[in-house]
């Protein structure tokens, strides 16, 4: 077991550790208030459960079995299920009611549509498409899937992103992580844009093609104009263009970004959308000054990726909306209930 093999099991053993814990004090009725008045779910993938030794994006994916538990177990629970535009209205009741929650997936992907949508429909429960237009486009590529699939498909791969080439040994499990993470790593030292490049070219050499693995999971415009007008519990929002780290561009590609994302949704649905969630969610991308320009934009509502419940102070905030993640590596009911209860974030970063 290599250095790196090790932290990631220190880390998986770490947050389970948390989950349990807070479930337990969950079901006594320990810090109830950490729930807040409500919270925004994330969610990528819906789709059913695929074997496989090396899949470094598992997290992003949750079974349809899964998702209609978690929606079963949050209605037992009792909380209320709502648009991520009534958002604001609920925060600013007088006499705050039950509990809410928000569904919402990002990026647009097939399986959104074909497991993930029916199930949402089945219990009434409403929810948000954040869609990237240079994905439903085919005109950029997710870095994150290319790399998953060069370096599961070789035995070994030689990565150079502009400081030399470094040969990987992919044979092993552990191998394949490491070059994995040397990707991740890479994508974000520099320019992001030309680091997607050198990976595509070399995906490209070794006959994938990282477009036709967007082609492959990615609803095109077609698809996700019939998905919003035909399904009126569907709502969209935006994602950008191209899903780069948005806190290391100009700000007028920023605003560009952020308005050719807009305005290709309202091709879409026929309004302008409201509502953004930043690429990543992270400080790579929702900073101080792209919450401003999201605003500026004219977006009621961003969401980030920071894990936390949403307190009575969160709408003094509207573009840097917490959420919380359904994340495919914890798919179980009481990770559900220690996840939603807020204790989990409340003891790690504070708050409610």
């Amino acid at each position: 077991m290599t250095k790196a093999d090790f932290k990631r099991l220190l880390r998986r053993l770490a947050i389970t550790g948390g989950l349990e814990v807070a479930h337990g004090l969950a079901k006594l009725g320990v810090l109830a208030s950490a729930r807040g008045r409500g919270m925004i779910l994330t969610l990528h993938h819906v789709q059913p459960f695929r074997p496989a030794a090396f899949a470094p994006n598992r997290h992003l994916e949750i079974t349809p079995e899964f998702l209609e538990k978690t929606i079963l177990q949050l209605k037992a629970a009792g909380f209320r299920f709502a648009r991520l535009d009534d958002v604001p209205a609920l925060m600013a009741e007088g006499e705050p009611g039950a509990p809410f929650v928000v569904f919402t997936l990002d990026d647009g992907f097939r399986n959104n549509a074909e497991h993930a949508v029916p199930i949402f429909e089945r219990h009434g429960v409403p929810c948000t498409i954040f869609v990237c237009k240079g994905l439903s486009e085919r005109s950029h590529t997710m870095w994150w899937e290319t790399a998953a699939a060069l370096i599961g498909a070789q035995d070994q791969v030689t990565l150079d992103f502009g400081g030399g080439a470094i040969a990987f040994d992919t044979r092993t499990l552990s191998g394949k992580l490491g070059a994995f993470d040397h990707v991740c790593k890479q994508i974000f030292v520099g320019d992001e844009t030309r680091a997607i490049e050198r990976l595509n070219a070399t995906a490209q050499s070794a006959g994938i093609d990282p477009h036709a693995i967007v082609a492959d999971t990615v609803m095109n415009a077609d698809e996700l104009r019939a998905l919003v007008t035909g399904h009126p519990l569907v709502s969209f929002g935006a994602h950008t263009v191209s899903h780069r780290g948005l806190g290391f561009l100009p700000d007028d590609v920023v605003l560009d970004e952020l308005n050719q994302s807009a305005d290709y949704v309202a091709t879409l649905s026929g309004s302008r959308p409201t509502t953004f969630a930043y690429p990543y969610g992270d400080r790579r991308s929702a900073t101080p000054k792209t919450a401003a320009l999201a605003d500026w934009a004219g977006f009621k509502l961003s969401v980030t990726t920071r894990p936390a419940t949403l307190c009575c102070n969160a709408m003094s905030a509207p573009q840097s909306l917490p959420r919380l993640s359904l994340n495919g590596f914890y798919q179980k009911p009481r990770y559900v209930t220690a996840l939603t209860s807020g204790i989990p974030t409340k003891l790690a970063y504070g708050g409610c």
